[in-house]
């Protein structure tokens, strides 16, 4: 009886196999068929975040090199060019902690909240590929004896999850 269910269960594994790719369903990537190589134009930073624009076209690279559906080169090679803004980044806090003193408060957690502004272009089309689109992500980060590597840690997070916002529209955009 044993040996039968496994049969029959084989037997409709292997059917199924065959007969899926007569149905039009295919693996791969989900890319504009005219679309191989990807660009990251200059991200323009308007806030007053130094790093801010180093910071998000390395893990827009990272992103797109780990995704692996667009080759990144070159602006001058590229078939799509991504172009970014960031627009605000804020912190707040969400929490404090006193000292026994009521006057005394420090912060305990923090927010952090980032605007980006991206558009995808490619080059000789009148008609942008991704239209201006917002992202406006945030990240929740103990605000502990260094702030500023808390900080800094929030903004990766926040920016790594832009970049798969981005990456995600580039790729499925048609």
């Amino acid at each position: 009886m044993r040996q039968m269910i496994r049969f029959s269960v084989l037997t409709l594994l292997v059917f199924g196999g065959l007969l899926l790719p007569g149905c039009g369903y295919h693996v791969g990537p989900l890319t504009h068929p005219q679309l191989k190589t990807v660009a990251i134009a200059e991200v323009k930073n308007e806030t007053y975040e130094v790093l801010g624009s180093a910071l998000l076209r390395n893990i827009l690279a990272e992103r797109f090199q780990f995704d692996n559906s667009l080759k990144l080169v070159p602006m001058e090679r590229a078939d799509c060019i991504v172009y970014t803004r960031i627009l605000r980044i804020y912190n707040s806090s969400i929490s404090i902690r006193t000292n026994g003193n009521e006057k005394d408060y420090f912060p305990n957690e923090c927010r952090m909240s980032i605007t980006v502004e991206f558009t995808v272009r490619m080059p000789g089309q009148s008609r942008p590929l991704v239209y201006n689109t917002n992202i406006v992500e945030s990240c929740v980060y103990q605000f502990t004896h260094d702030p500023a590597i808390g900080r800094n840690n929030a903004m990766k997070q926040c920016f790594l999850r832009i970049a798969n916002n981005i990456v995600s529209a580039t790729t499925e955009a048609w």
